[in-house]
């Protein structure tokens, strides 16, 4: 069984729930994340509910392929995973690109096949409209690069991946492959990284 995340239309900037675009709900005291390469603010991708928390994901769309966004650790993006108590919508940043152009609202389903490829095929021509898996196990497209958590040392769960979006101008650019989210949520440490 995959658990796919399916594109179900438009949705508010800060509805609740898992989303891609918009801006992230977030508790108190947030700070919107910045670029370790350039400085500039990131853009919001998307916004993930899972049990007990929501995890957050940024990326550096400032100046594509130079900030180093593909790398979980190189400071090019940032995912941040949040309890789910008090949260409020957050403010973008007046400067950088800050946002997808669409908010999308995502539609959990299951799906027989285990192997999400399989899954995502199953779609035909409408396979721009699964936005990613929940849960599973990553399909990679280069190899496996499971992360190690970088308080704990040990290898970090697979959340979801994340497919660039159902259209093509509203996308996030992963250089045509996928986004990986992992995370510890002992040590409440997220990563996130993508393939092509």
């Amino acid at each position: 069984m995959t658990t796919l995340m399916l594109y179900a239309g438009s949705a508010a900037e800060d509805a609740p729930g898992t989303r891609t675009g918009g801006v992230p709900l977030v508790p108190a005291g947030f700070e919107w994340p910045t670029c370790k390469t350039c400085g500039g603010p990131m853009q919001f991708l998307a916004q993930l509910q899972l049990p007990d928390a929501y995890l957050a994901i940024f990326m550096c769309a400032n100046d594509s392929g130079m900030c180093e966004e593909w790398d979980p650790f190189a400071g090019g993006n940032k995912a941040l995973l949040f309890g789910t108590d008090g949260l409020t919508a957050a403010t973008p940043p007046d400067t950088g690109v800050t946002k997808l152009p669409e908010v999308s609202a995502v539609k959990l389903e299951d799906h027989p096949d285990e192997d999400y490829d399989t899954a995502r095929r199953s779609f035909g021509e409408r396979t721009r409209d699964v936005l990613g898996q929940l849960g599973g196990e990553p399909s990679w497209i280069q190899g496996d690069e499971t992360p190690t958590c970088p308080v704990c040392g040990k290898p970090m769960r697979f959340v979801a991946q994340l497919e660039e979006g159902h259209q093509y101008e509203t996308a996030a650019n992963f250089g045509g492959g996928s986004g990986y989210a992992f995370a510890c949520m002992s040590d409440k440490q997220a990563v996130f990284l993508w393939q092509q």
